[in-house]
């Protein structure tokens, strides 16, 4: 029993680390109908951040600078990579996220000449409370909360803020919102934020648990959180968080299982086979909505 509800709180607190990246790619994708393959590189920048930044600075100071800086990084990549292809064809748009995902990576690994980085020991998350006889870390136990206090903010800001109903409007009809004053670009790029920034906090918790930190570590977290998005629904915020939950809880099961069975190296293997079943016997995802076509 304590080794299953150790399995359990691992697995919610992976989950709940990928939904953090995972909302990211639902955001955008419900705004822009673009899947943002940069946003698991900028996952790793955040890291990356952070470790730089604690070197030199008190670590508190140095975590409130990763979230800001994360939010810069995603500012100016909108502008500067997605705003001038606003009106070129959608697979323009995808290339170009591509081509920014691999500029962070070597832009990395000129940084960091290709060495693993250690992530800085954060006090209190990194330390260890026993739950019904297993050791386990505060950020395991905090992911969750963390998770809901965030989503709850964002479901706030969404359905409360002018911001948030511009975003609702563009997402449900990109051009007549825009015939009807809202700001696009300005809508785009608060999206693009605070998509970002919830990355950067998911960065902490989960370099808080894997310390080392790699040019391409975004690559894997960034493509299961876009797995997580698709199986629960790309544009549906509640959808992505169900659906990062559920991964990461199968996820850490699978690795968990008895050794005899040799069946830990399939644990990401699931996760896209998962994928590959939600393609085929629903598009749509546990709670996308059936897009309808304009004539």
């Amino acid at each position: 029993m304590e080794y299953f509800i150790s399995v359990l709180l691992s697995g919610i607190s992976v989950g709940g680390q990928y939904a953090l990246i995972a909302i990211g790619y639902t955001m955008v994708y419900g705004i822009l109908r673009l899947i943002n393959f940069a946003h698991g590189d900028v996952f790793m920048v955040a890291g990356l951040i952070g470790i730089y930044l604690s070197a030199s600075l008190p670590l508190p100071v140095a975590l409130a600078l990763v979230i800001v800086l994360t939010a810069v990084l995603a500012f100016f990549i909108e502008r500067a990579a997605y705003k001038p292809l606003r009106s070129a064809p959608r697979m323009s748009v995808m290339i170009s996220a591509i081509g920014v995902s691999y500029l962070l990576q070597n832009t990395a690994t000129y940084i960091t000449g290709a060495q693993p980085m250690t992530y800085p020991t954060i006090p209190f998350l990194s330390d260890t409370v026993v739950i019904a006889g297993t050791p386990t870390k505060w950020a395991v136990l905090l992911t969750p909360v963390l998770l809901a206090v965030l989503v709850i903010a964002l479901t706030q800001l969404i359905n409360r803020t002018k911001v948030g109903m511009a975003m609702r409007a563009v997402s449900k009809d990109f051009e007549t919102a825009q015939l009807m004053g809202i700001k696009i670009n300005n809508v785009i790029s608060v999206t693009f934020v605070v998509g970002s920034v919830l990355a950067a906090a998911g960065s902490v918790l989960y370099f808080t648990n894997y310390q080392t930190v790699t040019p391409t570590i975004g690559a894997l977290p960034g493509l299961k959180a876009f797995v997580a998005a698709v199986f629960g629904g790309i544009g549906s915020i509640p959808g992505a968080v169900i659906g990062a939950l559920i991964i990461g809880v199968c996820e850490t099961i699978i690795k968990a299982l008895p050794a005899a069975w040799d069946v830990s190296v399939f644990s990401d293997a699931f996760t896209f086979a998962l994928l590959i079943v939600i393609l085929v016997f629903k598009p749509t995802g546990l709670f996308g909505e059936k897009a309808t076509e304009k004539v």
